[in-house]
C-alpha cells in the first residue's frame, strides 16, 4: 500500500511542455467535467495511455475532484486540475482552497462514503499533498 507523501518534485524526467490546466467551478458537475477534460488531454498526448490505464487515471480524477468539491471548497470556489505527462508517468494534481489534508479512512461496512482515497492509493504509483499559498494540491502519479 502506498503512503501519503509530501513532495515538491517529480520522480522522473520532466514534462516536455507546460502542464495542461483547467478550472472547474464547485458543483456536482465538476467531477464529470474534470474526467472529460483529463480524458481529452491524455487521448491527445504524444504517448496515449492504454485503455485500462486511462480508466484508472479517470477514476482517480473522479475521486480527487469529488473530494475537493465536497470537502475542499466553499460556495463560489473553483477547483484547478493540472495534468503533466512524461514518458514514465502521468501526474494529475487537484488544487482546492482548503488547507486540510485528506486522509485514508479505515474501510467500514457501516458508511457509504469514505473509500475514495483507498481506491486512489491502490491505483497510484504514489500520491501525496502539497501545501499551496491558497490551499493545497493533491497529486497522484500513475505509471505508464
Amino acid at each position: 500500500m502506498n503512503a501519503l507523501q509530501v513532495s515538491t518534485t517529480l520522480c522522473c524526467a520532466p514534462p516536455s511542455g507546460p502542464p495542461a490546466q483547467a478550472i472547474f467551478p464547485k458543483g456536482p458537475d465538476a467531477p464529470a467535467s474534470a474526467r472529460l477534460y483529463v480524458r481529452d488531454v491524455l487521448v491527445h498526448d504524444d504517448e496515449p495511455l492504454g485503455e485500462s490505464q486511462l480508466d484508472d487515471v479517470l477514476l482517480i480524477v473522479s475521486e480527487l475532484v469529488t473530494n475537493a468539491y465536497r470537502y475542499g471548497t466553499e460556495p463560489g470556489d473553483s477547483i484547478l486540475v493540472t495534468v503533466l505527462t512524461t514518458t514514465e508517468l502521468v501526474r494529475v494534481e487537484v488544487h482546492d482552497p482548503c488547507r486540510t489534508f485528506p486522509r485514508i479512512r479505515v474501510e467500514s461496512g457501516e458508511r457509504a462514503r469514505g473509500r475514495g482515497l483507498n481506491l486512489v492509493d491502490g491505483l497510484a504509483l504514489r500520491w501525496g499533498v502539497d501545501e499551496r499559498p491558497m490551499g493545497k494540491a493533491v497529486w497522484v502519479e500513475v505509471a505508464r
